[in-house]
Formats: structure tokens, C-alpha cells, sequence
């Protein structure tokens, strides 16, 4: 879990890194959130500071802008092969998984553990319903009967979360925060902003889904029925 801290050091040098396309980053969030408002429903997003975003719904629908031009082709591919896409990852630093179909996967730049271990889902025959990773290496799968993580710290984290309010329903790590979301509340580490606080609190929907990007946050449940602030 240290290295969600020491991580953020790594978030500065991103801001850095990315600082000239933050125009356009900003530019494709305003794409996506007026998909989601068309639309009417969202099931789940990949948002970034800078590194572009994604909206989905319904089976395949796909809303995306200034993203990678590995993951888009690959989104582009399982949109007209009518494939189902699930959970997508994008991290600052251009890192993304795509969950897709029957425990399928696509990705690039994540850790060796974290490989390691979706292959051991698919080798158990177990579904997979969530990833989310940093660009520290922290990592959280949550499937239909197991969590698992990246290392003892954060598996202990998430266990005594368990142990307050119930079954583990979302979580999203990022460079700068860890945010898990329970049948019965949520607990976070790290910076998150103060609106996501209140809004977890007062929301009625049983979140499925939660993504997080600097101020901007999206959550939702599986019928698609969502809350954001971006």
C-alpha cells in the first residue's frame, strides 16, 4: 500500500509529462459527457487528467476521444464484432486493460502480478467483474466470489472494510487515492474530492462501478443508471 503514497510523486511527473495535451484531454471529457447525457444511461467510463476518456453503454456502445491508438482500435474491433465490453482501465500513463465477453482481456503495460493473477482467474474458471490498477503497481480484481490485490496491506484494508459494512461492490485505485465501495458504505485513502464523499453518502443506487480522475468522478450501477461530476 506504500506505493499508492509514493505514487503521487510518480502523478506529478505525469502532470508534467502530459501538461501540453491537457487542452485536448479536457476536450474529450466534454465529448463523453455529452454521449452520457444523449444517451440518457452510462454503465461505466475510463476518465484521465490527461490521457483521454471512454464512455460505454448498452452492449457495446462506445463514446471515446484522445485516447491511445492501441485502445481504441481494440474498442473499435470488439464494437463491431458485437462483443460485450465489461470494465476498462486507462491509467496516466497510457497503461489500459479492457474486460470483455466471457472473461476476456486485452492489455497493455500492466505488472507482472497482475497478469499473473487474471490468469489464474481464467485458469479456475472464475468471473472476473472488475480490474483496476495504478501505475505504481497496486492492483485490485474483484470477481463474482473473490477479491484479491496486490499486496497483504491492501488485502488487509479491504477485509476490515468487509468487516464494517458488507460485500465489496467497487473500488478504483489511482496514483493519488484507494476508494472501495460496500453493500453497506464506503472507505477511502489518499486524496479524493469532497463531492464524491457526499455523493457516495447520499447515493441510492448500489454502486458497480466507480472511476476517478483528479476532481472528476463517475459511479454507477449495472442497469447503467449513473452520477458524475466532470
Amino acid at each position: 500500500m506504500k506505493k499508492i503514497f509514493t505514487s503521487i510523486c510518480l502523478a506529478f511527473v505525469a502532470a508534467v509529462m502530459f501538461m501540453p495535451t491537457e487542452a485536448s484531454a479536457q476536450n474529450s471529457r466534454y465529448y463523453i459527457k455529452d454521449a452520457i447525457d444523449r444517451w440518457g444511461e452510462c454503465r461505466n467510463v475510463a476518465i484521465t487528467k490527461y490521457n483521454g476518456d471512454i464512455a460505454l453503454y448498452g452492449l457495446n456502445g462506445v463514446a471515446m476521444q484522445s485516447i491511445p491508438a492501441d485502445l481504441d482500435e481494440v474498442l473499435t474491433e470488439l464494437n463491431a464484432a458485437e462483443e460485450y465490453i465489461d470494465d476498462i482501465q486507462l491509467t496516466e500513463a497510457g497503461n489500459w486493460l479492457v474486460l470483455y465477453g466471457d472473461n476476456g482481456f486485452y492489455y497493455r503495460g500492466i505488472s507482472a502480478s497482475l497478469e499473473k493473477a487474471l490468469d489464474k482467474f481464467n485458469s479456475a474458471g472464475e468471473t472476473v467483474t472488475s480490474v483496476t490498477f495504478n501505475d505504481a503497481g497496486d492492483w485490485i480484481i474483484i470477481s463474482t466470489d473473490h477479491v484479491q490485490a496486490s499486496d497483504r496491506e491492501i488485502r488487509e484494508w479491504l477485509a476490515e472494510g468487509f468487516s464494517d459494512y458488507g460485500k465489496l461492490w467497487a473500488a478504483c485505485v489511482t496514483d493519488d487515492a484507494l476508494v472501495a465501495v460496500y453493500e453497506g458504505g464506503f472507505r477511502f485513502l489518499g486524496e479524493i474530492p469532497e463531492s464524491l464523499t457526499s455523493a457516495l453518502s447520499d447515493t441510492t443506487l448500489d454502486v458497480y462501478r466507480l472511476k476517478i480522475a483528479g476532481d472528476s468522478w463517475f459511479f454507477a450501477d449495472s442497469n447503467g443508471r449513473y452520477h458524475y461530476n466532470m
